[in-house]
This record gives structure tokens, sequence and C-alpha cells, in this order.
């Protein structure tokens, strides 16, 4: 048994990497994203963690680092987050303060894995070998033919749920829908993200008009904060269609909130913003005992092992930029098969190895 295991080293690094092409969702345009990455060494294993964030988080994150983190022991983990959650207590305990945490809290997993020489969906607990996942991009900014090329090159991989962004020109909406649903066909599942830019009424309206589609998935009709108006809009959409959301969860008091108001039928939460995989953990627990879909945010690579390890977990986003970015700076990464990922038994921890070199070009 492994006794004393000393975090000797620690670092933070940011990293920005311009997009593909301008990109833009119901509120809100970007044109680059930005990882805040955490490497952490006890026992003469290294680990990584990582949050998409804006780079002052890396600031908070490097003064945890060395002021509770380091010259700990790594299996104190529950110890060491307590310490970090009191740290932020007059900061904030959402936002870039729960996502500094969450980059630490990644890395401490991983390097327990690591240190026990095991997959971290082993250290967990392995409910499944695979997770569904489904592509999501569409963005408002995105021509209708830039749409459909991404859309059916995801179907043509063998992707069978898509999610496309909305809220930009309700009025334009459908016409969008329609032309992603042509271009997956018949029997992909089409899914739908407003990131909060619709009024209730509108979302209500538009639910019945992209049922027309077969949208099984409306993400965000109104703002997250929003817990009664999620509510109406939840009561009010055609049978058959799951209202989510949770992305923006940083506490499992927030998840409890959204979850005893009704506000969802799938609760998303999001390792890299919750307060790492710890927080998500806790989202697990309390879908379990709500009885409700669990579904990750963004960042698959990170979300891989922990959704194979969750019960009420049904599938993981696959977000375009982030796939893109984990793809070029992860030795490791696991492309998908037949619509679902699968952790690599064979590496320890997550599995995932910095390629130096590539990641570089983009480091802040």
């Amino acid at each position: 048994m492994m006794q004393d295991v000393k975090l000797t080293h620690g670092s933070v690094s940011v990293y920005t990497v311009p997009t593909d092409a301008p990109e833009a969702d119901g509120t809100f345009s970007w044109d680059s994203t930005t990882m805040v990455l955490v490497r952490l060494e006890a026992g003469g294993k290294r680990a990584l963690g990582y949050t998409y964030a804006d780079s002052s988080t890396a600031q908070l994150a490097t003064t945890l680092l060395h002021q509770f983190v380091l010259g700990q022991d790594a299996f104190d983990h529950g110890a060491i987050l307590q310490s970090m959650w009191r740290a932020v207590r007059n900061l904030g305990g959402t936002g870039i303060a729960m996502m500094a945490i969450a980059a630490i809290d990644n890395a401490l997993w991983d390097l327990r894995a690591r240190l026990l020489d095991i997959p971290l969906v082993c250290l967990i607990g392995k409910v499944r070998d695979s997770i569904p996942i489904y592509g999501s991009g569409g963005f408002t900014s995105y021509t209708d033919e830039q749409l459909t090329i991404q859309f059916g090159n995801w179907a043509q991989q063998g992707f069978t749920m898509m999610k496309m962004k909305v809220g930009a020109d309700p009025g334009r909406d459908p016409h969008r829908v329609s032309t992603a649903r042509h271009a997956i066909g018949d029997t992909a599942k089409l899914f739908v993200d407003a990131n909060g830019a619709y009024t209730v009424a509108q979302a209500i309206r538009l639910a019945k008009v992209f049922s027309e589609e077969i949208v099984e998935w409306f993400e965000e009709p109104v703002s997250s904060d929003n817990l009664i108006g999620l509510n109406q809009v939840r009561s009010h959409v055609p049978v058959g269609m799951d209202v989510a959301a949770g992305e923006y969860g940083y506490t499992a008091w927030y998840f409890r909130q959204m979850l005893d108001a009704q506000a969802v039928t799938v609760l998303q939460a999001d390792a890299t913003r919750c307060g790492g995989i710890s927080g998500f953990l806790d989202a697990a627990s309390l879908c379990w005992a709500h009885n409700v879909p669990l579904s990750s945010h963004c960042g698959p690579s990170m979300h891989l092992h922990v959704c194979c390890a969750v019960p009420r977990a049904i599938h993981m986003e696959f977000f375009h930029d982030h796939a893109r970015i984990e793809r070029m700076f992860f030795d490791g990464f696991r492309e998908p098969v037949a619509g679902a990922m699968s952790p690599d038994l064979s590496r320890p921890g997550m599995g995932l190895e910095l390629k130096e070199r590539d990641a570089a070009a983009y480091l802040v």
C-alpha cells in the first residue's frame, strides 16, 4: 500500500487555439478557445487535468496549487478539495474560482489512477465499456452549406446524434433545422441548443415547429438561471422532446435546485466547470436520486472515463472545438467508433499525454 505520496511538482499552462471558422450560438460569438492545463507530479508519476476557461483562471489555479496542493499527499484528495473550496469562499464559489479548482481536481484524479497504475474508469468503478456521443456544432454563423457538410460528415462517420445551435435569428431557425435534418437523414437524432436565447413563449412555439423535423432535444431554450421558465417550457414541449440544461452549474446545490424545480428532463454537467470530476460525481449522484438522465457538456476526453462509470449517463457531447483541440494536443485521444467512445484500458489515468511540441505553438 502506498504511503505518504507527496505532491512534489505542479504547473499551470495556458493555450489559446483559433477556431477553424467564425463561430457563434444564440447569444455569443467567438474566434478562439482557451485551455488552462494543470500538471502534477507525485511518486514519480506525472498527471494532467484541464478546463476550458479564460486565461485569468490560470492565475488563481497557480495560487491554489502552491498554497493548498503541493506538499500534500496525493491520496488526501478530499482534504485538498475541501481546502480549495474554503480558500475561494470570499471570491465567489462559481465561475473562474470553480473552473480553477476543476482543473486541479481533474489532475488529482488522473494522478491517483496513475499512481495505482490503473485506468481512471476502473478507479471510479466501471459501469459500461463505452458511451454514445453526439456531434455538436452547427453554429449560427455557419452557412447552410457549412452546416450540411459538417453534419453530413458526422453521419458518414457513424454518428447517430447531432446538435446544432439556434437562437441568433429565430425567424430563420426553422429553415436551418430543416437543412440539418436533410443533411443527416431520417434515422439520426437531431438536437438543438438555444443557449438561453429565446423567451418562454418563443421556445414553446418553436418547440412545436422543431418537432416537425423530429427534434428530440431542446437545450437551454431559455436561460438556465430561469428555472421557472425552463419548467414552463418543459411542461409544454411535444411528447418525446427532452429539455436539457446544467452546463453552467458550478455546484451540487445548483444541480439540486434545477432538479427540484423539475426544470429539465436531462441534466447536463461539465467536469471542467463544476469543480472537476468530483463535482461531476456529485451531479451523477443527484441524477441517481432523482432518476434523471445525465449528459456531459463539452470536453469529450475529460468526460470519457467518468461517463463510463456513472449509471445515469446516457451520452457525451463531442463538441467540434474541443474535439479538434484534444485531437491536436493529446496522445491517447480516443477516436469515436460507430458513434461511441471507449476508454483505453491499457493506459493508466485518463490515458492522455500532452504533445508538447504540437501544443507549444498555442502556448500563451
